[in-house]
């Protein structure tokens, strides 16, 4: 049990923070590192980072970080002389992209009275009364933080996407403009959380992903079920893809556990027969979110039916899309919008950038850019977006080695031809062995659009959506997504323009 002193009004912010250890100076690790450097010969005794690689940009920081009166090593260990006057530390910030079943991390913990990540010191920082939604999930996660900020806005709320999207947590908190944080949050910031208890979790699915970080799918999941693992400190409510398997494993423990012992609500999507199914009509949950028979966004909540928008009014395509709607419509209504506002929101929203993108015609021929689609689950998504039309799919780039079955299946169910490209390209190739419909290979992403063109007439659509990661030829997924619009632009004639 926590005996210091807390600073009254807020979630859980000692009075005196003590020796700090920041571990890794990616975006968390900056935001944190400034801000215990604020509280230096107040609230904070000493802080120490272990930067890890000696990078040119870590050094940068370093140096900087060091002038104002930290202590910094680089290399990726606890070095010695980090180490405070006591021997230990009283808090160290990890940064996530350092796996908790790493040496590193374990150094760190070695020495640390606890290890948290950059959302629960955030989390605890922040005022007593301020209010949280905490979204996760394989995929979605993103598209869904965005669209919840901007609904709770629609409803003349002072919300903002924090998180992996927009500020980091620390940072809005530092700001002090949001009253509603919600919070896009990865399994590997889940996985330091120890106290963080939002008022709305969403866990929107759950499928095979960054299963080294996690050293395998156990772990990986047991991180994701931490967005609601302290809902009953709150009486919160939890948001849950009851048509994603293990999210309904997850629904089904939940409904086995009585309303006073568990201790929060859970508002489950869909059924395991799809999201036109209604879990309250199926097994009689008490709140529920699906599509009505007539395509209506409808979420059960306080002991009302709450029909929303029709499908077709959203801006967003896909039935997936329709699920984060749903998802972020929940949240909404379960943190206390009004249901006049939440239409609004959900009308109003448009595609963020690299999901499912629209980025002009060229010839006729609509293009898509879908780069955030890193894994096969992404996608099978997206190819399922546009209904009876069949795009022309780009696949490719860094391999992360997943089965291919499913994803050569839905090509072969939703597309006119495939176009597999990049390090990827000949094990997506191999797979695609006797396909019904046109697979053709290229070496990079240009040649693959090249190749897509030559194949589409007025009326196609192209679309990018790779299943992999973007590193054999980019520096990131928005890299990637940033030039393929500029190919397309390229290729657009004056009169497209």
């Amino acid at each position: 049990m926590d005996v210091r002193e807390m600073i009254a009004g807020t979630k859980h912010a000692p009075a005196h923070l003590g020796d700090i250890l920041v571990l890794g100076l990616g975006k968390s690790g900056r935001i944190a590192a400034d801000y215990c450097l604020g509280l230096l010969g107040s609230r904070v005794s000493s802080l120490s980072v272990a930067a890890g690689p000696d990078t040119e940009a870590n050094r940068a920081e370093g140096d900087r970080l060091a002038a104002a009166g930290a202590r910094v090593a680089y290399g990726e260990s606890v070095d010695d002389s980090l180490l405070p006057e006591s021997g230990s530390f009283d808090l160290c910030i990890a940064s996530p992209g350092i796996s908790e079943f790493g040496t590193f991390y374990g150094q760190a913990a070695a020495v640390s009275a606890e290890v948290v990540s950059e959302v629960e010191f955030a989390w605890r920082e922040s005022a007593a009364d301020s209010r949280w939604v905490a979204i996760t999930g394989t995929n979605g996660k993103t598209t869904t933080t965005a669209l919840t900020a901007h609904v709770l806005q629609a409803c003349g709320m002072r919300a903002a996407a924090v998180g992996n999207i927009g500020d980091t947590c620390l940072a809005a908190v530092q700001a002090g403009k949001t009253d509603v944080y919600v919070a896009e949050v990865s399994s590997y910031q889940l996985a330091s959380t120890r106290l963080f208890a939002p008022d709305v979790a969403v866990l929107l699915n759950i499928t095979p992903d960054h299963l080294k970080w996690h050293q395998g799918m156990d772990n990986y999941i047991a991180a994701k079920a931490r967005v609601y693992a302290n809902l009953p400190v709150t009486g919160g409510t939890v948001v849950m893809d009851a048509v994603n398997d293990i999210v309904r494993a997850q629904v089904v423990a939940l409904k086995a556990i009585p309303d006073d012992e568990r201790g929060f609500s859970y508002i489950p999507i869909g059924t395991a027969d799809g999201l036109r199914e209604d879990m309250h009509e199926r097994c009689g949950s008490a709140h529920s979110a699906f599509i009505d028979a007539t395509g209506m966004l409808c979420v059960r909540w306080g002991g009302d039916l709450v029909r929303l928008v029709h499908e077709d009014e959203l801006q967003i395509p896909g039935e997936h899309n329709a699920s984060n709607a749903l998802a972020a419509a929940s949240a909404a209504l379960a943190i206390g919008a009004d249901a006049a506002g939440v239409r609004e929101g959900l009308k109003s929203f448009a595609p963020l950038a690299h999901r499912i993108e629209p980025c002009g015609e060229v010839d006729g021929v609509a293009c898509y850019n879908d780069s955030k689609a890193t894994n096969v689950d992404a996608t099978l998504k997206a190819l399922a977006a546009f209904g009876q039309k069949r795009p022309i799919v780009l696949l490719g780039g860094d391999d992360k080695g997943t089965d291919l079955a499913e994803l050569v299946a839905e090509v072969q169910r939703h597309c006119k031809a495939a176009v597999c490209y990049g390090e990827a390209g000949p094990r997506f190739l191999q797979a695609f062995e006797g396909a019904t419909v046109p697979v053709i290979a290229a070496s990079h992403m240009a040649d693959a659009l090249d190749a897509a063109f030559e194949v589409a007439v007025p009326g196609d659509i192209v679309l990018l959506s790779p299943a992999c990661a973007s590193f054999d030829e980019f520096r990131s997924f928005e890299h990637r997504g940033d030039v393929f619009r500029e190919m397309i632009a390229a290729r657009r004639k004056p009169a497209d323009a």
